[in-house]
């Protein structure tokens, strides 16, 4: 029996085919992305000590950038906090400089109040691409599952973020529990984003709230939401049409299909492929215990994937 029924007879998309234009820069650009000198630069090794404590209190050794700077090469290189530790001490001692080690513990309670700074928006308007995922937390659970193959309920959180759809950088991110709505998200996501030219998301944020939110903060912004499958027009939709009206106007007299190339709707696979890649390079799960701590390894790690970004991108040429 076929995967789908009627296969044979349903429409096929064929595969599209790209070639990437700057292959060289772009292969420079990944080597770079594992080099030390990219995360342990000498700004971080010329403010690693603290500074004088004024008030009451031990001192501390570490600046706080010397904290992000050994928390950024453990979500680089995906390490515990030990060997991380051990990591930041041979760094030190290969360039033969005589400065502290935070270790594992003083990482750990640090992470909770660190402040990482937020991606800065830019001054042009940007259109905006959100989507949420889900990311694990390694805890008693996975090892109860691992060890004795007991099915219980597995913890995780949603990470919820936005993209630019012109540069690909992650400009909004947000952490929340699993039982959150999409769409509770999205005021938190615009406050992190700066100006806005447009929302795109998929069925999921298909909410009053959100066309309001955009509305109130950005009157001229379009919300390009594609309605859901029993979506019906609003009370004055003959008179007073709404966003969320024209669009269901313009897929029952032309589909759905023609509504997505119309609207621009297909740009958000752009934030799918950067879910992915943060997958890919962080992991689908979260180290940290706490949310606080869980927070801070999420400003990090969009600031890794920001930079990698920023080190070269590929550019495409399509074939067919």
């Amino acid at each position: 029996m076929p995967f789908k029924a009627s296969a044979a007879c349903r429409h096929h998309i064929p595969q599209q085919r790209y070639r990437v234009t700057n292959s060289a820069t772009y292969d420079a650009a990944l080597r770079q992305r594992g080099s030390l000198t990219v995360w342990f630069t000498d700004a971080a090794i010329a403010a690693w000590k603290a500074e004088p404590r004024t008030t009451r209190g031990g001192q501390r050794r570490c600046s706080a950038l010397a904290i992000a700077t050994a928390l950024t090469l453990r979500a680089v290189f995906r390490l515990a906090l030990r060997q991380t530790e051990g990591l930041i001490g041979s760094i030190l001692t290969l360039l033969g400089l005589d400065l502290a080690v935070p270790d594992h513990s003083t990482l750990s309670r640090r992470a909770e109040t660190l402040e990482v700074a937020s991606p800065r928006p830019g001054s042009a308007p940007v259109h905006l691409l959100v989507d949420s995922t889900g990311l694990k937390l390694c805890g008693a659970g996975e090892w109860l599952l691992e060890k004795h193959g007991t099915r219980m309920r597995r913890s995780w959180r949603k990470l919820h973020i936005g993209v630019d759809a012109d540069t690909g950088r992650i400009v909004a991110a947000t952490l929340s529990t699993s039982d959150v709505d999409d769409a509770s998200q999205v005021g938190p996501l615009l406050d992190q984003a700066g100006l806005l030219a447009s929302f795109t998301a998929d069925g999921a944020y298909d909410q009053d709230g959100v066309y309001r939110e955009v509305a109130r903060r950005f009157p001229d912004a379009p919300v390009i939401v594609p309605p859901r499958s029993s979506a019906i027009p609003s009370q004055t939709a003959g008179t007073a049409p709404t966003q969320r009206d024209r669009h269901l106007q313009m897929i029952c007299e032309h589909g759905r299909r023609t509504w997505q190339k119309a609207s621009g709707y297909h740009w958000r696979a752009l934030v799918e492929a950067d879910i992915s890649r943060f997958k890919r390079v962080i992991g689908n799960g979260l180290r940290s215990r706490t949310d606080r701590r869980s927070g801070t390894e999420i400003a990090l790690a969009v600031g890794v994937l920001n930079q990698m970004l920023k080190l070269g991108r590929p550019e495409y040429v399509r074939l067919m």
